[in-house]
């Protein structure tokens, strides 16, 4: 693996550069699916599950019959581990409701704020070459957990036309029941416009490709909101020599193994500690039944030395990670000075493995830079705030000028007459 000797900042931005086509490169295809969707509904979603799936489907809805029989082909261990992530998930999860929020900013004007669940969300699950039914955990709970009146589920099917049992059994756990075999561009545009066979929803959430993530884009532009623009999985590692260098290794092969555009990037001040990792890295990918696309991740990812703690902040804050495992003497230094990530893991015995699956935090997480501006997925996002206020009398005879004279100057006469005509009112029943 190669090592990069502390590169100069000029640099930073094609070193970092993450290995993802552009919109324009993806944009037409994308456009294409759309506007057939739109036009001809489920008869497109069939064609274009034959072309990109290379299966051809009657029905995309799941029967009670498929649900049991998904149900009894999973593992008991395996139902048993499932159970346990959930557990931790709801934890977390139920942990961040909030109160409502009331306050009177001055003797009788109330104004206060309370959450509402978004009615109808859609959830795309990827299957593909690694089917992510912990997806469905990190997105059903808290949309059950806010009180989501309608969930839809959407994962693209196998050659057979078939969904992994362990997708079914876990969607079914999570008690839904809208589960259709439609993936890729097709159910994203699905969920967006609504066909005979697959209801519209209010939001989409959930991971997916380069072609997923632009069309969950292009739907905002059809009155569909998104949880962020979540694309290939991405990885930067803090570490130093206090790190262990088997477990740095297993840690970005573990995201890289993803797929080939996934990246990870390990910054550290200790080239002796790039070393190791890299012949690490090169021990254990032998034995990954996923090797090759880990090798094809691995071309692009980055070993960087850097000068000093400081330098190396300033890097990873750059790059904004998707997943940013530290693992340095100077902990607390590293915490204190994060400003963009979408999920941190501290220290040798957190990797983001337990993030994935069941520690309890979310894995929907944003993205290619996008956590600069966004949050990963939270039980906020399955809800709405709505501010209420109430004004009595006598509050109006307090506030009312101040309103009056804004409104006057603003030239929007008829929103100070709104407070005249009360003011008048009240004037006039005094006398």
């Amino acid at each position: 693996m190669k090592i990069i000797e502390c590169p100069p900042r000029d640099r930073w931005e094609s070193l970092l550069r993450r290995p993802v086509k552009t919109v324009a490169d993806i944009e037409e295809t994308v456009l294409r699916v759309f506007n057939a969707v739109r036009a001809e509904g489920d008869q497109a979603i069939r064609g274009f599950t034959r072309e990109f799936d290379g299966v051809t489907l009657d029905d995309f809805g799941l029967t009670d019959e498929e649900i049991r029989e998904a149900s009894a082909n999973v593992a008991p261990a395996l139902r048993q581990a499932i159970g346990q992530a959930r557990s931790n998930i709801e934890k977390f999860h139920s942990a961040q409701r909030s109160d409502k929020v009331q306050v009177e900013t001055m003797p009788g004007v109330s104004c206060w704020q309370e959450k509402r669940p978004i009615e109808k969300v859609g959830l795309y699950i990827p299957g593909g070459s690694a089917p992510l039914f912990s997806t469905i955990l990190m997105l059903a709970v808290p949309a059950a957990i806010a009180g989501c009146r309608e969930v839809v589920l959407c994962s693209p099917p196998d050659k057979e036309g078939k969904l992994h049992p362990a997708i079914i059994d876990t969607a079914a756990q999570c008690g839904i029941r809208n589960i259709y075999k439609v993936g890729g561009i097709q159910a994203i545009a699905a969920m967006t416009f609504g066909t005979a066979g697959i209801p519209k929803v209010y939001k989409i959430f959930g991971p997916g490709n380069q072609y997923v993530t632009v069309a969950k884009q292009l739907a905002t532009a059809y009155d569909v909101a998104i949880d962020m623009p979540a694309g290939p999985s991405e990885l930067l590692i803090a570490a130093d020599e206090s790190a262990n260098p088997a477990f740095v290794a297993a840690d970005l092969l573990s995201q890289a193994e993803h797929g080939p555009d996934s990246q990870v990037i390990l910054v550290s001040t200790s080239t002796g500690l790039l070393n190791k990792v890299s012949e690490e890295v090169q021990r254990q990918m032998r034995y990954l039944p996923r090797a090759d696309l880990a090798t094809r991740a691995m071309a692009h990812s980055r070993f960087i030395c850097v000068p000093d703690d400081e330098t190396a902040v300033e890097l990873v804050n750059a790059y904004a990670p998707e997943h940013y495992i530290i693992c340095c003497e100077r902990e607390s230094y590293y915490l204190e000075h994060i400003r963009n990530a979408g999920s941190v893991f501290v220290g040798n015995f957190t990797p983001v493995s337990a993030g994935d699956y069941a520690s309890g935090t979310n894995h929907t997480l944003p993205t290619n830079g996008y956590a600069r501006q966004y949050s990963g997925v939270n039980l906020d996002s399955f809800m709405k705030s709505i501010t209420f206020q109430k004004i009595t009398a006598h509050g109006i005879r307090d506030l009312g000028p101040a309103i009056e004279t804004m409104a006057e100057e603003e030239g929007l006469l008829a929103h100070k007459n709104s407070v005249r005509v009360r003011l008048d009112a009240l004037k006039a029943g005094s006398n």
